[in-house]
């Protein structure tokens, strides 16, 4: 169970090779030690993060998790809660893909919204029954302020963003009821692995940036947050600009 001051004692990370979500973990792990259970592809990245875990004071065992293998999802969560209940979920696999390539490789496109959108939405649903069951809980949801209003220069992956997003506001109304909060994450550019190589965009941030802005908002109870903070006035702004000069904009 979370403790008063919002403490978890188990953590499951879906997507367990992310910098953010190992960063959120490492948050969490600052405070008091706890179990946490990495669910990825079986590899030498997934090795290294257990390890890392380990280092820092965590309990860890690991899941082997395939975001395509949509059918496999429920045994997943099965396997990932087979060690007792989870007090924290964190959402936080996914694709960015070249956004001209994306558009333009039929393959690609469908890949990006498969792992980006359709699984979210299949280990949100398996996800939901085993936190109505314990009746307590909280996710986590990393989304994107990319899919805020989606630009053409990666309206692919923007696109997934933007149902992805909607999908855990949604499911985040329908787990209340049962003792679940689900929070969700609007972050811009961040410094990880999956960036590595591009340019800082405005308001890039580090992925221990983004952890403190999630761990704290969860805490808090919120539905939503925005990673900085000035993104929740730039986007209010954005989401009203009319298409014709939204489209000349240099963003």
């Amino acid at each position: 169970m979370i403790d008063a001051v919002g403490n978890p004692q188990s953590l499951l990370l879906l997507g367990g090779t992310s910098d953010i979500a190992l960063a959120i973990a490492e948050k969490y792990l600052a405070e008091k030690p706890l179990r946490v259970v990495l669910a990825a592809r079986p590899s030498p990245r997934l090795e290294e993060a257990a390890q890392r875990l380990k280092d820092r004071g965590a309990e860890v065992s690991t899941v082997a998790f395939d975001a395509n293998d949509l059918a496999s999802h429920p045994k997943v969560l099965d396997e990932a809660f087979a060690g007792g209940d989870i007090d924290v979920t964190v959402v936080a696999f996914g694709l960015l893909g070249e956004a001209e390539e994306l558009w333009q490789d039929h393959g690609k496109a469908v890949e990006l919204a498969t792992v980006n959108y359709t699984a979210a939405v299949s280990v949100g649903v398996a996800l939901s029954e085993k936190l109505k069951t314990q009746g307590h809980g909280k996710v986590i949801a990393l989304s994107s302020v990319a899919g805020e209003r989606v630009r053409r220069s990666n309206f692919v992956y923007g696109s997934t963003k933007a149902g992805f997003d909607g999908f855990y506001l949604g499911l985040g109304e329908a787990l209340a009821p049962h003792g679940v909060q689900v929070t969700v994450v609007r972050s811009g550019q961040v410094k990880t692995k999956m960036t590595a190589g591009m340019k800082d965009a405005p308001l890039t941030r580090t992925a221990e940036q983004v952890a403190d802005v999630a761990v704290g908002a969860a805490r808090k109870g919120k539905d939503l947050v925005w990673s900085p903070s000035e993104f929740r006035l730039v986007m209010s702004i954005l989401r009203h600009v009319p298409r014709p000069i939204f489209r000349k904009l240099p963003v």
